[in-house]
């Protein structure tokens, strides 16, 4: 699968839901863990602000990257961030999408505003 590195440092990222557990199958509960470290993985929403524009992100994060202080509406720094292009075929129809993974979130205290 392709690996793309995302580069944020001319974004404005803002936490608009906070991490949850990330669930591998709705039906038996089944928690998400990375197949390397074997850790939880935790989802987050976030709004990435860039280029006079604006989109909603779904991030996965291990739990163990996941810095204090996140609060709504925090700035943010992601470390590792990456995106993944995904396909996949169900009941006929054919999905696609970006998953968007990183390594580490922080609260990022020296965040310029943008307008």
């Amino acid at each position: 699968m392709r690996v793309i590195p995302v580069n944020t440092s001319d974004a404005t990222l803002l936490v608009t839901k906070l991490p949850e557990v990330k669930v591998r199958d709705r039906q038996t509960g089944e928690v998400a863990v990375d197949p390397v470290t074997n850790q939880r993985l935790m989802t987050l929403e976030l709004v990435f602000i860039a280029a006079g524009g604006s989109d909603m992100i779904k991030v996965t994060v291990p739990e163990q990257g996941i810095g204090d202080g996140l609060v709504m509406g925090a700035p943010v720094f992601l470390s590792g961030l990456v995106a993944r292009p995904w396909e996949s075929e169900f009941g006929g129809r054919a999905r696609h999408g970006i998953a968007y993974r990183a390594d580490a979130v922080m609260v990022n205290a020296t965040a310029p505003a943008q307008g």
